[in-house]
């Protein structure tokens, strides 16, 4: 199978920035990269958290981008499940699916922890809420007609309609680092992408979890890999001109955590009983504590030259055999013409 290159945006926001005009800033790099011959271009669905993500549509984005693009296929990493009435996630998902040509994938997840409660979500109720969730979007999308029972969803008789053009339905990627929804994307023949604001060793077990069920399963498995980088044709100058966006980089994604509370031990086991665990440890919020050049150390966003990071992705491949690699390159408040630049550079 041949490696697949795509881009990843967050949409992060800092204080004060134009909605309007990073919104439009992010359509404006989707069309760069077709230009280009990435082949997929992905996104978040995320409500909240201004500095993280404004993203609460990414199918209303894709609708859009569809129109503006020839090759570039669309993904949400993720569509947070537990958040949505399946039954009317369904056929938004298939609907965007006709008006983007068949050009849609689709990521599910039960998504960041901090999502829940501002979402009138009891916590403690995502991870069954996700799994009736899913199992009633493939309903939705194979059955004519389908009813279902469960502990919060109940359905009689129901068709969903539109029905997509990709049959069964849209290739679906599972988001996230728990083994246990990885073992049923194996066996289905699903995605999984990994990656993110982390050292890479925090994917390893789970990647390596995956392509060794897709081998018991007998599927095919399409592994992709997130990662931010900055590009420029000159070493020190790309170290000092991305100094602001990645440091910005990791304080936007690690805001968030500052909702959940975690002050008493009674808070953090609250989250590993909802199936949270990483966001009651530390090593996710003590990212904001390292220094510029200790991110870099750790290879958590890569910069400098394309023949530096090009090496660097190259040994991140041989490590983990990823059939997709999906880099970021617009995040922290950068400017476009800059994450435009490094897209052009790894092109």
């Amino acid at each position: 199978m041949a490696l697949r290159f795509g881009t990843y945006t967050e949409i992060q926001c800092p204080k004060g920035g134009d909605h309007a005009e990073l919104m439009n800033d992010v359509v404006r790099l989707a069309e760069h990269a077709d230009e280009r011959g990435y082949e997929v271009f992905t996104t978040l669905e995320h409500p909240f958290f201004e500095q993280f993500a404004i993203n609460p549509n990414p199918l209303a984005l894709f609708c859009t981008l569809a129109q503006r693009t020839k090759n570039l296929r669309f993904r949400a990493l993720c569509h947070t499940l537990p958040l949505h009435n399946p039954m009317i996630l369904a056929g938004e998902i298939a609907q965007a699916d006709i008006l983007t040509g068949g050009r849609l994938e689709c990521g599910i997840g039960r998504g960041h922890a901090w999502l829940n409660e501002p979402a009138n979500i009891v916590l403690e109720e995502n991870q069954e809420r996700y799994v009736e969730a899913l199992d009633i979007l493939l309903k939705a999308w194979t059955e004519d007609r389908f009813s279902y029972s469960g502990k919060y969803y109940q359905v009689k008789d129901l068709s969903v309609v539109p029905k997509p053009i990709q049959k069964p339905y849209p290739k679906i990627f599972q988001v996230g680092t728990s083994m246990k929804w990885f073992g049923r994307a194996a066996e289905e023949g699903w995605g999984v992408c990994v990656g993110g604001p982390a050292p890479s060793i925090v994917f390893k077990e789970p990647a390596e979890f995956y392509l060794d069920a897709c081998k018991t399963a007998g599927t095919d498995p399409t592994l992709g890999y997130i990662k931010a980088i900055y590009l420029d044709e000159d070493e020190d100058r790309a170290i000092r001109d991305a100094k602001e966006a990645v440091q910005n980089f990791i304080a936007f994604n690690v805001s968030p955590m500052d909702s959940l509370g975690r002050t008493s031990p009674e808070e953090k086991q609250r989250l590993i009983d909802a199936g949270y665990a990483f966001y009651a440890a530390e090593e996710f919020p003590n990212l904001r504590n390292l220094t510029y050049e200790q991110l870099l150390d750790a290879e958590i966003v890569l910069v400098g030259t394309p023949e530096k990071v090009g090496q660097q992705l190259l040994n991140l491949w041989k490590d983990f055999s990823f059939h997709e690699l999906i880099i970021m390159s617009y995040y922290g408040g950068i400017d476009l013409w800059r994450a435009m630049k490094t897209q052009e550079l790894f092109s």
